[in-house]
């Protein structure tokens, strides 16, 4: 396996030389909760884009859908398609959470319809970011030094450990120093570097694998395997499947999770967050192309000959190894370092963000909650020791992560999220388009709704075909698809919220004014746009489009 060299290592140092003088300069600018939350909400459009985008691509993308793409082909490109949904975020989301000037969404859900619900939502993300996006990342992260740096630190294993505990610890003190505005700043300029490297691997895999014709030759080989749209009988992506559970995964992950909508509020103004979603939403369009495409590509350079993907014990492509394998292989010194560079930036701004974010749920809606009299000095204190202690968490869970990622790292975030987020999405749904929805639908709805899902998940990990056999009913719940599952569990959340709410007394109509979308101030949202707004949205809408008609006729 191919190492790095001295240009390699010259190009990386260079970008945590940028990457440490960014965060010196936002550090000195954190004297309250909203500066190092919020970034004193007086952020502009092209960084909010930016940091929605890069916070979404992490190594675990990059590493993931790599290897989704060599085993599954595009199967898995609905979910990054989902530039649409980023729209929704801007035009239909976007206004409410800006004009009721939270800082999180369990505080959003409070002011809609109590502390409960807050309780619940705050409680849960905290532990699923910890169980999926931190140990996730770090592990797609530790296996690219496990793969480019085999022999530096002694042995793969070891090399594994010390990416995972290096860049844990690099991203846990810029972003415990510098707060939000360090990961807005810093996830710009990781954006345009991520895009530049996965760029160059697509544009490399192509010209040795002899252009875009011989990789449609090579998929039309095993369209079955490796199609868009997969039929009924397919056991892992049913084309209804896919439809049913995308968006719900997709309004939930950008349109209510804290991780995601804490850098629109960041913005100066509501015409600002709704440009930088929408700028995000344009730079979503792209994952497809730079981060599919290449494992595809990846796939057929090794059934060329021309590459050799590593394989495991019982002879299988390792899948969440092929993007590392076509970085050490395919790439020329110095490019090979930028998009090293590119990883390592993936990794650490999805890191930051989710860090800055876990500190935020943590201090706003449960520290705060606990001590409403702290001051500003001390909440920016407790928001750094949370930091600190998710570092440690996520690290902790590492050793777990090779046994539950099995099925490819990416599949695993799918399936885990596809039961998390359907009672979130129904929830907020109703709640913003119905002001009839109250407190007890909403306590009903995300309460049941957990206990389905893990559930549904312990359930999964333990009976099925090749596990427990017996009792036959909890293997056929086992093997129930996490597609299906998903839609299945969104109506049962739907219909127990709509019949909680309806039997029992409407919500206090004054106190909810404003977080409704027929008590929403009309006038404000409609001075928040204008024509650049609607040929932006045009633009993405239509791209969306194009690479869904492409790619349903390539092959």
């Amino acid at each position: 396996m191919g190492m790095l060299d001295s240009a390699d290592w010259g190009v990386i140092g260079v970008y945590f030389a940028i990457l440490g003088a960014v965060v010196w300069a936002a550090a000195r600018q954190q004297e309250t909760s909203t500066d190092y939350f919020l970034a004193g909400r007086n952020i502009g459009f092209f960084a909010i884009g930016a940091s929605i985008f890069a916070s979404n691509i992490g190594s675990e993308h990059i590493v993931g859908l790599a290897g989704q793409g060599a085993a599954t082909g595009l199967a898995m490109a609905h979910y990054e398609l989902h530039a649409w949904i980023v729209v929704l975020l801007a035009w239909v989301f976007v206004p409410f959470y800006y004009q009721s000037e939270v800082f999180t969404m369990p505080e959003f859900l409070e002011k809609r319809f109590g502390p409960r619900p807050r309780w619940i939502l705050s409680l849960v993300s905290l532990a699923t970011y910890v169980f999926t996006k931190v140990s996730v990342t770090v592990y797609a992260g530790a296996l690219v030094f496990k793969t480019l740096l085999p022999d530096t630190f002694g042995s793969p294993e070891n090399a594994f450990w010390v990416g995972a505990f290096a860049t844990v610890a690099l991203t846990g003190v810029y972003t415990v120093l510098g707060g939000m505005r360090a990961v807005l700043y810093t996830d710009s300029a990781q954006a345009v570097i991520l895009l530049i490297g996965a760029a160059a691997i697509t544009y490399f895999g192509l010209e040795r694998l002899g252009g875009w014709g011989e990789l449609q030759a090579f998929t039309a080989t095993n369209v079955a395997q490796f199609a868009l749209w997969r039929p009924l009988s397919d056991p892992n992506f049913p084309w209804l499947g896919i439809l049913i559970a995308s968006p719900i995964v997709g309004i939930w992950y950008w349109c209510t999770d804290q991780y995601i909508v804490q850098r629109t509020l960041a913005a100066k103004d509501l015409r600002t967050a709704r440009r930088g979603a929408l700028w995000g939403a344009f730079l979503k369009v792209w994952p497809v192309l730079i981060f599919l495409i290449p494992g595809l590509i990846g796939a057929a350079l090794n059934h060329k000959g021309l590459l050799a993907l590593p394989v495991d014990a019982a002879g299988t492509t390792s899948g969440d190894q092929v993007f590392p394998t076509m970085v050490a292989a395919l790439l020329p010194a110095g490019l090979r370092g930028l998009v090293v560079a590119s990883m390592l930036a993936a990794l650490m701004s999805s890191l930051s963000s989710l860090f800055n974010s876990t500190a935020a749920l943590f201090t706003v809606d449960v520290y705060e909650k606990l001590r409403p009299a702290a001051s500003e000095r001390q909440l920016v204190v407790v928001g750094r020791i949370a930091t600190v202690v998710v570092v440690v968490l996520g690290l902790l869970w590492i050793p777990v992560m090779p046994l539950v990622s099995k099925g490819g790292l990416y599949q695993y975030l799918q399936s885990v999220q596809g039961y998390l987020a359907p009672p979130i999405t129904a929830v907020f749904l109703l709640g913003l388009f119905n002001s009839r929805i109250n407190n007890r639908g909403a306590v009903w709805g995300l309460g049941l709704g957990f206990v389905l899902g893990m559930a549904k998940l312990l359930i999964q990990s333990l009976f099925g075909a090749g596990k427990r056999e017996e009792p036959a009913l909890l293997a056929a719940i086992g093997d129930f698809n996490f597609l299906y599952f998903s839609g299945v569990l969104f109506l049962i959340c739907v219909i127990v919220i709509v019949v909680a709410s309806y039997t029992s007394s409407p919500p206090d109509q004054a106190r909810i004014r404003g977080l409704t979308f027929d008590s929403i101030d009309r006038k404000a949202v409609r001075a928040s746009w204008g024509r650049r707004e609607v040929i932006a949205t045009a633009v993405v809408l239509g791209l969306v489009a194009a690479v869904y008609v492409y790619f349903s006729f390539w092959v």
